[in-house]
């Protein structure tokens, strides 16, 4: 697999509104994409600052994995997302070394194919996402 750059790190937070207000505030960045992942159960702003993108996750129910996450470790550090150049490939590399998956199919968000890889256990506590194409908001 060819990992060929970090696409974006995500953290979980309990208030999406105060996180943009703060950010705005001390570091005059406003997001450039702000979305709602219904599929993730998430409401997203998504900040671009070089080549790595940066967005802050607000669960959209209780039940929401950003949610159960805030609720066991709080806020903080959720996910880092590398970009490949092929998932399939990449996906089934990891299932030929014996690592569970826990996508096993990738998904789609606006023109973005992903995957989930790995418990966060298995990587000290941090989620990891395999990616290929670019986010393009406008592709629904």
């Amino acid at each position: 697999m060819k990992i060929e750059k970090i696409d974006h790190i995500c953290f979980a937070v309990k208030d999406l509104e105060e996180t943009k207000r703060a950010y705005k505030e001390d570091f005059g960045l406003i997001p450039k994409y702000e979305y709602i992942a219904e599929s993730e159960k998430i409401k997203v702003a998504r900040y671009s600052i070089g080549e790595v993108a940066v967005e802050f996750l607000e669960s959209t129910t209780p039940d929401g994995d950003v949610a159960k996450f805030i609720d066991s470790r709080g806020e903080g550090a959720y996910l880092i997302a590398y970009k490949v150049d092929d998932l399939s490939k990449a996906m089934q590399e990891l299932k030929n070394k014996n690592i569970k998956l826990i996508d096993h199919k990738p998904r789609d968000l606006f023109g973005t194919r992903y995957a989930f890889v790995h418990h966060p256990n298995k990587l000290h506590g941090v989620l990891t996402e395999l990616l290929e194409g670019d986010f393009d908001i406008t592709k629904q």
